[in-house]
Protein backbone atom coordinates (compact mmCIF):
# COMPACT_ATOMS: atom_id res chain seq x y z
CA UNK A 1 0.00 0.00 0.00
CA UNK A 2 1.64 3.38 -1.01
CA UNK A 3 1.21 6.11 1.01
CA UNK A 4 -0.06 8.41 -1.64
CA UNK A 5 -2.99 5.75 -1.65
CA UNK A 6 -6.35 7.39 -1.36
CA UNK A 7 -9.52 6.33 0.10
CA UNK A 8 -12.76 6.27 -2.52
CA UNK A 9 -15.72 8.38 -1.35
CA UNK A 10 -17.91 4.91 -1.49
CA UNK A 11 -15.37 3.91 0.80
CA UNK A 12 -15.37 6.68 3.02
CA UNK A 13 -19.33 6.75 2.96
CA UNK A 14 -19.18 2.70 4.22
CA UNK A 15 -16.65 3.86 6.88
CA UNK A 16 -18.45 6.24 8.36
CA UNK A 17 -22.06 4.41 7.89
CA UNK A 18 -20.95 1.35 10.24
CA UNK A 19 -22.26 1.65 13.73
CA UNK A 20 -19.07 0.00 15.28
CA UNK A 21 -16.85 2.60 13.85
CA UNK A 22 -18.92 5.60 14.70
CA UNK A 23 -18.80 7.97 17.65
CA UNK A 24 -21.73 8.98 19.22
CA UNK A 25 -22.77 12.79 18.28
CA UNK A 26 -23.02 15.28 21.50
CA UNK A 27 -22.41 18.37 19.77
CA UNK A 28 -24.45 19.84 17.24
CA UNK A 29 -23.46 22.58 14.21
CA UNK A 30 -24.45 25.67 16.70
CA UNK A 31 -22.27 24.48 19.75
CA UNK A 32 -19.02 24.12 16.79
CA UNK A 33 -19.52 27.11 15.53
CA UNK A 34 -19.52 28.81 18.96
CA UNK A 35 -16.25 26.92 20.03
CA UNK A 36 -14.82 28.20 17.18
CA UNK A 37 -16.49 31.42 17.61
CA UNK A 38 -15.50 31.65 21.20
CA UNK A 39 -11.52 30.81 20.27
CA UNK A 40 -11.44 34.01 17.53
CA UNK A 41 -13.53 36.02 19.99
CA UNK A 42 -11.49 35.67 23.11
CA UNK A 43 -7.71 35.72 21.58
CA UNK A 44 -8.19 37.94 18.21
CA UNK A 45 -10.90 41.40 19.10
CA UNK A 46 -10.91 41.30 22.63
CA UNK A 47 -6.75 40.58 23.27
CA UNK A 48 -5.38 41.56 19.85
CA UNK A 49 -7.32 44.00 18.38
CA UNK A 50 -6.68 46.39 21.07
CA UNK A 51 -3.12 45.70 21.33
CA UNK A 52 -2.67 46.68 17.51
CA UNK A 53 -5.15 50.03 18.08
CA UNK A 54 -2.71 51.62 21.10
CA UNK A 55 0.61 50.27 19.56
CA UNK A 56 1.11 48.07 22.74
CA UNK A 57 4.43 46.05 21.26
CA UNK A 58 5.88 49.61 18.57
CA UNK A 59 4.47 52.56 20.05
CA UNK A 60 2.56 53.16 16.72
CA UNK A 61 -0.98 52.87 17.01
CA UNK A 62 -2.61 51.07 13.80
CA UNK A 63 -5.02 53.56 12.96
CA UNK A 64 -6.78 52.88 9.33
CA UNK A 65 -4.47 49.87 8.50
CA UNK A 66 -6.36 48.01 10.99
CA UNK A 67 -9.77 48.15 9.54
CA UNK A 68 -8.33 47.21 6.25
CA UNK A 69 -6.58 44.41 7.87
CA UNK A 70 -10.38 43.02 8.84
CA UNK A 71 -11.03 43.18 5.44
CA UNK A 72 -8.84 41.63 3.59
CA UNK A 73 -9.39 38.93 6.67
CA UNK A 74 -12.69 38.72 5.77
CA UNK A 75 -12.12 38.23 1.73
CA UNK A 76 -9.17 35.55 3.17
CA UNK A 77 -11.71 33.94 5.31
CA UNK A 78 -14.78 33.76 2.40
CA UNK A 79 -12.37 32.16 0.07
CA UNK A 80 -11.83 29.67 2.66
CA UNK A 81 -15.35 29.07 3.41
CA UNK A 82 -15.97 28.59 -0.26
CA UNK A 83 -12.98 25.97 -0.52
CA UNK A 84 -14.35 24.29 2.18
CA UNK A 85 -17.85 24.12 0.27
CA UNK A 86 -16.20 22.94 -2.87
CA UNK A 87 -14.79 20.30 -1.01
CA UNK A 88 -17.54 19.41 0.93
CA UNK A 89 -19.76 19.54 -2.36
CA UNK A 90 -17.30 16.49 -3.58
CA UNK A 91 -17.07 14.33 -0.37
CA UNK A 92 -20.41 14.18 0.75
CA UNK A 93 -19.24 13.16 4.42
CA UNK A 94 -19.00 15.22 7.49
CA UNK A 95 -14.98 15.95 8.14
CA UNK A 96 -12.30 18.18 8.30
CA UNK A 97 -9.55 19.18 6.07
CA UNK A 98 -7.98 16.06 6.79
CA UNK A 99 -10.75 13.83 5.26
CA UNK A 100 -10.85 15.76 2.35
CA UNK A 101 -7.26 15.35 1.66
CA UNK A 102 -7.33 11.48 2.23
CA UNK A 103 -9.90 11.34 -0.57
CA UNK A 104 -8.22 13.58 -2.75
CA UNK A 105 -3.97 13.67 -2.19
CA UNK A 106 -3.66 10.46 -0.43
CA UNK A 107 -3.10 8.75 3.08
CA UNK A 108 0.50 10.99 3.96
CA UNK A 109 -0.16 13.98 2.93
CA UNK A 110 -3.76 13.65 5.22
CA UNK A 111 -1.38 12.50 7.84
CA UNK A 112 0.37 15.98 7.74
CA UNK A 113 -2.58 17.78 7.13
CA UNK A 114 -4.19 16.30 10.62
CA UNK A 115 -0.93 16.83 12.58
CA UNK A 116 -1.17 20.68 10.91
CA UNK A 117 -4.71 20.80 12.45
CA UNK A 118 -3.42 19.73 15.69
CA UNK A 119 -0.95 22.59 15.98
CA UNK A 120 -3.47 25.09 14.84
CA UNK A 121 -5.61 24.20 17.66
CA UNK A 122 -3.22 24.10 20.02
CA UNK A 123 -1.66 27.67 19.64
CA UNK A 124 -5.38 29.24 18.99
CA UNK A 125 -5.82 27.98 22.05
CA UNK A 126 -2.39 29.55 23.64
CA UNK A 127 -3.18 32.79 22.60
CA UNK A 128 -6.91 32.34 24.13
CA UNK A 129 -5.26 31.20 27.23
CA UNK A 130 -3.01 34.17 27.59
CA UNK A 131 -5.71 36.47 26.72
CA UNK A 132 -7.71 35.26 29.53
CA UNK A 133 -5.16 34.83 32.29
CA UNK A 134 -4.18 38.64 31.76
CA UNK A 135 -8.12 39.43 31.88
CA UNK A 136 -8.08 37.28 35.40
CA UNK A 137 -4.83 39.55 36.66
CA UNK A 138 -6.60 42.92 35.50
CA UNK A 139 -10.04 41.44 37.18
CA UNK A 140 -8.07 40.22 40.43
CA UNK A 141 -6.16 43.59 40.56
CA UNK A 142 -9.43 45.95 40.08
CA UNK A 143 -11.22 43.72 42.24
CA UNK A 144 -9.29 42.82 45.14
CA UNK A 145 -6.11 44.84 44.55
CA UNK A 146 -3.88 41.72 44.57
CA UNK A 147 -1.40 41.80 41.72
CA UNK A 148 -0.61 38.64 40.31
CA UNK A 149 3.09 37.96 40.51
CA UNK A 150 5.30 38.16 37.59
CA UNK A 151 6.43 34.73 37.39
CA UNK A 152 2.70 33.27 37.39
CA UNK A 153 1.88 36.29 34.49
CA UNK A 154 4.93 35.28 32.15
CA UNK A 155 6.64 32.21 30.52
CA UNK A 156 9.88 30.71 31.03
CA UNK A 157 11.56 32.04 28.38
CA UNK A 158 10.40 36.21 28.78
CA UNK A 159 11.38 35.60 32.74
CA UNK A 160 14.96 35.02 32.08
CA UNK A 161 14.88 37.21 28.62
CA UNK A 162 13.89 40.39 30.78
CA UNK A 163 16.63 39.65 33.63
CA UNK A 164 14.15 38.69 36.67
CA UNK A 165 15.95 35.83 38.84
CA UNK A 166 14.22 32.64 38.99
CA UNK A 167 15.41 32.09 43.17
CA UNK A 168 12.07 34.71 43.04
CA UNK A 169 9.63 32.20 42.55
CA UNK A 170 8.68 30.32 45.75
CA UNK A 171 10.22 26.71 46.18
CA UNK A 172 7.04 25.28 47.00
CA UNK A 173 6.14 26.34 43.72
CA UNK A 174 8.83 24.39 41.58
CA UNK A 175 8.56 21.10 40.78
CA UNK A 176 11.68 18.24 41.21
CA UNK A 177 12.87 16.54 38.04
CA UNK A 178 12.80 13.31 39.60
Amino acid sequence: MSMFSTKSIDKLLDEANRSDRSLKKVLGPLDVVMVGIGAIIGAGIFAMIGEAAVGASSGYPAGPALVISFLLTAIACGFAALCYAELASMVPISGSAYTYTYATLGQIVAWIIGWDLIIEYAIGNVAVAISWSGYFCDFIKNTFGFECPIWLRMDYRSFVQKGLDLATVPISLTFPLF
